[in-house]
């Protein structure tokens, strides 16, 4: 039987590598790449075409939830399973609106990251019992978490959801024009028009914005204020 191929998408090599070391024991689970960050998340995802993304949220350059985003737009049939250290509401719905099929936490057992890799593997959604519980009260109309009606929320393009996340890791224009591979005029442009959708003044509350909305964590906040 072919096994099941999976790109780890995380940041902290310790992790990474504890992430690789569980799955290589299960004869079914084959790790094809890791990505340390979410752009090379979603470059190596269209490389490789593995059958489940294990996706980190918090990363740098391109956060988990909109590289979820950019690889099911290439590629809707593979599946994305988050995992995370944080169960904040701003987390799981992003998640869910970015069309991730489950959401475990970081002290998830092995037995239940492995269980969690089969069942999105099939099309099913699979969430750690905390996590569930949290979707219950987000969505209690709702309890298979599929086609969930959400609040009316800003839309922004995935090149502004780019810049908004490196405005606030601290990044200036010029640092961000070369990471983007932009000018430094269209990220201006960028700017301006992510902080009026947003109605946003500065940095400050773009990074606040940013934090709320789970695309940072509150940790990179003491970096940029």
């Amino acid at each position: 039987m072919k096994p099941i191929t999976v790109l780890i998408a995380e940041d902290h090599t310790i992790v990474r590598e504890g992430l690789r070391q569980m799955l290589s024991g299960e004869k079914d689970l084959q790790v094809v790449g890791e990505a340390l960050d979410g752009r090379l998340a979603v470059a190596l995802s269209r490389k490789l075409s593995p059958d489940v993304v294990l996706m980190d949220i918090a990363m740098p350059l391109l956060n988990g939830l909109e590289a979820t985003r950019q690889i099911l737009k290439a590629n809707p049939a593979q599946r994305v399973l988050v995992l995370s250290a944080h169960c904040d509401d701003a987390y799981l719905q992003s998640a869910v609106e970015a069309g991730a099929k489950g959401f475990l936490l970081k002290q998830s057992s092995t037995h239940e990251l492995c269980d969690g890799i089969r069942a999105v593997n099939q099309g099913k959604t699979f969430f750690s019992s905390t996590v569930a519980r949290r979707l219950e009260q987000l969505y209690p109309r709702r309890s298979d978490r599929e086609g969930v009606v959400t609040k009316d929320a800003v839309k922004l393009t995935s090149r502004e959801m780019e810049t908004l996340q490196l405005i606030a890791e601290g990044k200036a224009n010029k640092e961000i024009a070369s990471d983007l591979g932009i000018g430094i005029k269209t990220v201006e442009k960028h700017r301006e028009h992510l902080m009026k959708k947003l109605n946003l003044r500065d940095t400050a509350g773009i990074t606040r914005y940013a934090i709320s909305a789970g695309i940072i964590e509150s940790s990179v906040q003491l970096t940029v204020v």
